[in-house]
């Protein structure tokens, strides 16, 4: 959604001469949309689909992770590190394990169908996408398909854990929630940046000429040339020869000159820090650039910190599980194997 922005005119009343001159006013930009999280969450049963809704659309989480480089780096590392982790079970495959790790770190949520033979027995585990499953009253689930082409799942049928969220306890809540304030404002950082570059003309100075040597045809060319110096070719240089003119005959007024008064390192680099803190990933870990020359230090002992706090923290989701299963899911936290 675009940002738009109001400009209403006046009349300056105070020009005796009645000419066109004129003022305006900008107005506050218009709300892209509600962005206020606390607003947003929120879970309700729908009687016409028979689901309760997710506190947030898992087709937006999902557009997230693909919004900003930092965010997806950090979600594909923790992912990562909890596949080098994982030791099979003869019931989830590893294939299988590395889809439901990134669903988790994705949507919070990860569910699993539970596959048995004739006699009851557990056979294995089958990854179900996160996207597409809905809880339904009296634990039963269901698989939203094309066309009304819906799966439903008995209580018995499906294992279901994630992040825990406070706020209801139906689904569960990606960790990094707190940051997709962060997350957005980062990307659209880079996207006006990218825009701007590849226009080139915008709104960024005041051409302002008072000499009465001015003729309209130079007037014109002047004209021709501001609005030619957008699209492909553009920077330009230009000259402008005056007869008899005087000192401060044209006049640049900068107005928001981004090329040298923009903000956008320091947005870029304090979003960054904020995505980063919010998935609790070390610089280092997450492939970013030391401001310093020293750099970030020893990054094996970094890494090996990580694992042995934060990396196991990032299963504890699939431990959960360990009490439904008959095999239970077991990781490998060896440091030095």
């Amino acid at each position: 959604m675009s940002k738009k922005r109001k400009y209403k005119h006046h009349k300056n009343k105070n020009n005796k001469n009645n000419s066109s001159t004129f003022s305006f006013s900008i107005d506050d930009a218009e709300p892209l949309g509600n962005n206020n999280i606390s607003d947003i969450i929120d879970v309700f049963y729908d009687p016409w689909n028979e689901v309760y809704t997710p506190p947030i659309k898992m087709s937006d989480l999902s557009s997230l992770t693909r919004a900003n480089g930092i965010h997806r780096r950090c979600i594909n590392f923790k992912v990562n590190q909890m596949a080098i982790c994982f030791v099979k079970n003869g019931l989830l495959s590893f294939r299988d394990f590395r889809r439901a790790a990134r669903e988790l770190e994705t949507y919070g949520n990860i569910y699993f169908e539970i596959i048995k033979n004739r006699l009851g027995q557990w056979v294995r585990l089958q990854h179900l996408p996160t996207l597409n499953m809905r809880k339904c009253k009296d634990n039963r689930f269901k698989m939203l398909g094309h066309n009304s082409d819906d799966i439903y799942f008995n209580e018995d049928e499906v294992l279901h854990t994630g992040h825990y969220d406070t706020g209801q306890d139906i689904y569960g809540m990606p960790d990094w929630i707190g940051c997709f304030q962060d997350v957005l404002l980062n990307s659209e950082a880079t996207l006006f940046r990218r825009r701007y570059y590849l226009n080139g003309s915008h709104m960024g100075y005041i051409l302002y000429t008072n000499d009465p040597n001015l003729d309209k045809a130079t007037e014109k060319e002047l004209i021709k040339k501001v609005s030619e110096g957008k699209g492909v070719g553009n920077f330009k240089s230009m000259f402008i020869n005056i007869p008899n003119g005087t000192e401060k005959a044209v006049q640049i007024i900068p107005v928001g000159d981004i090329s040298k008064k923009d903000e956008f390192e320091k947005v870029k680099n304090i979003s960054a820090d904020d995505i980063i803190v919010a998935h609790g990933i070390y610089p280092a870990l997450a492939a970013m650039k030391p401001d310093n020359v020293g750099g970030f230090g020893d990054i094996e002992k970094t890494g090996a910190y990580y694992r042995a706090n934060e990396g196991q923290s990032l299963v504890h989701p699939f431990m959960e599980l360990n009490e439904l299963m008959p095999n239970n899911m077991r990781f490998d936290f060896d440091f030095n194997r």
